[in-house]
């Protein structure tokens, strides 16, 4: 199980179809263990296969009591053409035990559903957030800033776009966003080759691309299981050795993720319950969820159902 779990972390970017094949092999002999699924359901992002990295992060999240993948979902949620419920995932959302690049991460991707939606003003506003302005930098701030820029140019305010495309690229010193490459089209400056490596290079601001929000498992995926992880692996391929379908692993007793092993369809209906759920319950919050876009946009019932 362990060497699937490394293969998994090492291929995420290189190979997601084959880390994902990794990932399902040790989610066959140890089910139970929550970094194993969310080790399937981060591979699952990065390959495009978004209805089971939602149904294998929902279970991961049951089993490990953690949230800190919500913006993965909520990404997910647009690519399945369902931006509404990204932004339900991001009102519902509990920003006091959040981890703060989670909760800039969940923003950014609801700014995204909003524009998804046609209310391209209102995504705007949501992210004009203090950190938008902060002078410190943090590992998120080119990400946001490039969300602001590319938000700022789909309303038409080309100037502002183009300022902070800059103010992107000033810190943007791994390359996550094409930041610099934006800001040399908007001056009319053309690279050539750039008309083929376009679409590779689209981040955030576009529903769903693989691998848009940078997704990385809490737990230590290269270090080595213990004792008990082995005994359970032991227990688990009695279990599991006659799952012949790709997806299907044994009953997890205890974490309610029966629907999700048997079968992708009925993983994904589950997986849409469980949202809807979500949703219902938190609508209390919801106001309280969007204080941090300014007023201006009518937030509180701009998504449409």
């Amino acid at each position: 199980m362990a060497r699937h779990l490394v293969a998994t972390g090492q291929l995420i970017d290189e190979d997601p179809a084959e880390a994902l094949a990794h990932a399902l092999a040790a989610r066959r002999l140890a089910s139970r263990i929550s970094a194993v699924r969310e080790a399937v359901g981060l591979a699952a992002y990065h390959a495009g296969e978004w209805q089971t990295a939602i149904a294998e992060l929902r279970t991961y999240h049951r089993m490990s009591g953690l949230q800190s993948h919500l913006a993965v979902l909520a990404d997910c949620e647009r690519a399945l053409g369902r931006p509404e419920r990204a932004i339900d995932l991001f009102r519902g959302a509990d920003r006091e035990k959040l981890d703060q690049a989670v909760a800039i991460e969940l923003l950014i991707v609801a700014a995204g559903a909003r524009g998804d939606l046609g209310q391209k003003d209102a995504a705007v506003a949501m992210l004009q957030v203090p950190d938008l302005t902060s002078e410190a930098t943090v590992p998120w701030t080119a990400r946001l800033r490039y969300a602001y820029a590319d938000a700022l140019l789909a309303v038409g305010r080309r100037e502002e776009a183009r300022e902070w495309f800059s103010r992107a690229a000033d810190v943007d010193t791994e390359g996550e966003t094409d930041a610099a490459e934006r800001l040399l089209e908007l001056d009319g400056v053309v690279i050539e080759g750039d008309e083929e490596d376009e679409a590779a290079e689209e981040i955030a601001a576009g529903p769903g691309t693989p691998g848009a929000v940078p997704a990385r498992p809490d737990a230590d995926l290269t270090g080595d299981d213990d004792e008990d992880d082995r005994d359970e692996d032991d227990e688990d391929f009695d279990d599991d050795e006659q799952d012949d379908v790709v997806g299907r692993s044994g009953d997890d007793e205890g974490f309610d993720d029966e629907d999700e092993d048997r079968h992708p369809d009925e993983a994904v209906r589950s997986a849409a319950a469980d949202t809807d759920s979500d949703s219902t319950a938190t609508s209390a919050n919801a106001v309280d969820a969007e204080r941090t876009a300014p007023a201006g946009d009518d937030e509180s019932g701009s998504t449409q159902r």
